[in-house]
């Protein structure tokens, strides 16, 4: 994929480290299919290590591309490629698979100054993934929670988690970032019974 010329509106936040940072509220059809081929690199794989559905359909993928209250940001190479991702809304009802009220039974101040937050995913292409760029990545989407003073949540499956271990380097990258620890919060299995 070369670079790719730039047909819409989006927020420049800067050089950092070797890679250029936007913050895109409503993403182009154009610039959709290429943000796509990024998030299929990353997540594609996951269809089949996890039982519960990882992987968002492209028009589930397009339609948070379009929705404003879904903030992306984006990591460019320098060649004007894009080779991370992070979204991350306060609507939580944009997140299908998550409850808001267990956050706002939770976190009752949070909630009543709009200051709770969920990451729907954070992603490198393949050839980013070091702890560097997951820093930088952590550093610029964090910003919004962190000056609110918010609650963030987000979700991994157990192959992430345990095999991967991305869990624990992202809980490394918020730890060096933000000096905040992750807290487990919730769990989830999935049970198969072989009658063979």
């Amino acid at each position: 994929m070369k670079g790719l010329a730039r047909v819409y509106d989006a927020e420049d936040l800067g050089q950092h480290g070797q890679w250029r940072f936007t913050r895109e509220y409503h993403v182009e059809p154009e610039m959709t299919l290429a943000f796509y081929e990024l998030y299929e690199a990353a997540f594609g794989p996951l269809r089949t290590q996890a039982m519960a559905r990882q992987v968002l359909t492209e028009s589930e993928f397009a339609a948070q591309m379009v929705d404003d209250a879904v903030m992306k940001y984006v990591a460019w190479d320098d060649e004007g490629r894009p080779v991370g991702m992070c979204t991350m809304t306060r609507r939580l009802e944009t997140v299908p698979w998550i409850s808001p009220q267990y956050f706002e039974a939770r976190y009752p101040e949070h909630w009543a100054r709009d200051a709770v937050w969920y990451f729907g995913f954070v992603l490198a292409h393949p050839s980013q993934r070091h702890a560097r760029f997951l820093d930088q990545m952590v550093e610029i989407g964090i910003r919004d929670p962190l000056a609110d003073r918010a609650v963030c949540g987000y979700d991994m499956c157990a192959y992430n988690v345990d095999t991967l271990p991305l869990g624990q380097r992202l809980a490394d990258a918020f730890e060096r970032v933000t000096g905040a620890v992750p807290e487990r919060a919730d769990g989830q299995y999935y049970y198969t019974l072989d009658f063979t």
